[in-house]
């Protein structure tokens, strides 16, 4: 198997993992596919509540047709056997898998290459990708054991002229129903999502999904503030108490103005989605304290631009401008 081949694969296993995500919790969203002469037989991806495991579900799915065959995962298969089901490298000898190609290296000090350790000596020929695709689909989840804490995406709505609120405070519909339904995509996507005091105060919001098919993943609700919290939800005292939330690969931060300064002040957060509209306020509470010409604070890169009805939505990463 060629070497595009074997990225084609995990590329399709990385697309399964997103099936996962978030409903897989506290587990990682992997994607695994059993390949045999060019042929799937197999796929699968981690189940609600984290069990069974993608690989599980592929293999069984194969059954005899896995003898021989070539296993794609996007994680490394587990080491450790744990009550809620067997260790996913035995599962792979015991299936017969002769070649194994994984996407990303597990973090977790029960696995940490000893998944990788065990397959090579029971005779598996293994290939660490170290696939981009694959680390992207398991941001959250190596976020979580490398930083201690979630990956955090800050949401931004703004008017053409930078300001995210009136002066009194009110921002109801700044964007239009194209923009506002990707939002509602992106709460689809995350564990948790986190407010200031002043915009639950001020908007009430249901920070819920509305999707049709997707109400059920609508996330835990978290707010940033110095007193208690409404029914329902949790406060939380300062952005580093983020670090407290185990539970939580994947946190989104929707502001307002005041909220997102305190996550960028503390390096808190990992990617920027900006939705801009046409319309402008002329005056208001402003996105970002002090930001560069594009708008945005200094040291970020544009990594994406594209229009969704009346409105654009741009995603930056931190790091300098591709090419500088």
């Amino acid at each position: 198997m060629t070497a595009e081949a074997d990225a084609r694969w995990l590329a399709a296993a990385a697309c399964l993992g997103e099936r996962a995500r978030p409903l897989s919790r506290p587990n990682p969203a992997v994607g695994a596919i059993v390949v045999r002469d060019g042929i799937v037989v197999g796929r699968g991806w981690t189940r609600a509540g984290g069990r069974p495991h993608a690989e599980a579900v592929a293999l069984a799915q194969a059954g005899a047709a896995a003898r021989g065959a070539t296993l794609y995962v996007t994680l490394e298969p587990c080491a450790h056997r744990s009550e809620r089901g067997p260790a996913c490298a035995d599962l792979l000898v015991e299936a017969g898998i002769a070649r194994a190609v994984i996407g990303v290296p597990d973090p977790d000090p029960r696995t940490a290459r000893e998944g990788i350790a065990r397959l090579r000596a029971q005779g598996i020929e293994v290939c660490v990708a170290d696939d981009e695709r694959c680390r992207e689909g398991l941001a959250g989840y190596l976020a979580r054991r490398t930083l201690g804490r979630p990956l955090v995406t800050l949401k931004l709505a703004t008017t053409a002229d930078g300001f995210v609120a009136r002066a009194d405070g009110t921002s109801k519909w700044i964007t239009g129903e194209a923009a506002r339904a990707h939002v509602h995509r992106e709460r689809a996507r995350q564990d948790a999502i986190l407010v200031g005091g002043g915009t639950l105060r001020t908007d009430d919001p249901r920070l819920d999904v509305r999707l049709p098919g997707l109400e059920e993943r609508s996330p835990r609700r978290l707010v940033l503030t110095d007193g208690k919290a409404p029914k329902g939800w949790t406060a939380l005292r300062s952005p580093g108490e983020i670090c407290t939330l185990d539970d939580v690969q994947y946190l989104l931060v929707e502001g307002g103005a005041a909220t997102a300064e305190a996550f960028l002040a503390a390096g808190l957060v990992d990617r920027l989605l900006l939705y801009r509209a046409q319309s402008e306020f002329g005056a208001g509470i402003a996105a970002f304290r002090d930001p560069g010409p594009d708008g945005v604070p200094r040291g970020w890169r544009l990594a994406e631009s594209r229009k969704l009805g009346s409105d654009r939505l741009e995603v930056y990463y931190p790091g300098k401008p591709q090419g500088a």
